[in-house]
């Protein structure tokens, strides 16, 4: 049998941490961006991690 090919697109948006955890960075921030705040924005910067329920399948994508 094959070996099993990690999702490319998911793998360029997905890191992994340290301790296992999948970093990801956060939407809304490519276009539009003079209707947002200013608060908004800088918030936006910051990387977040994958919520529980769906890290079983990110880290799937990414092997």
């Amino acid at each position: 049998m094959p070996k099993m090919k990690s999702n490319k697109g998911a793998s360029k948006s997905f890191r992994k941490t340290a301790s296992g955890k999948i970093k990801r960075k956060k939407a809304y921030t490519s276009h539009i961006l003079t209707s947002k705040t200013t608060k908004r924005k800088r918030n936006l910067r910051h990387a977040t991690l994958v919520s529980s329920s769906e890290e079983k399948r990110v880290k799937t994508m990414i092997q």
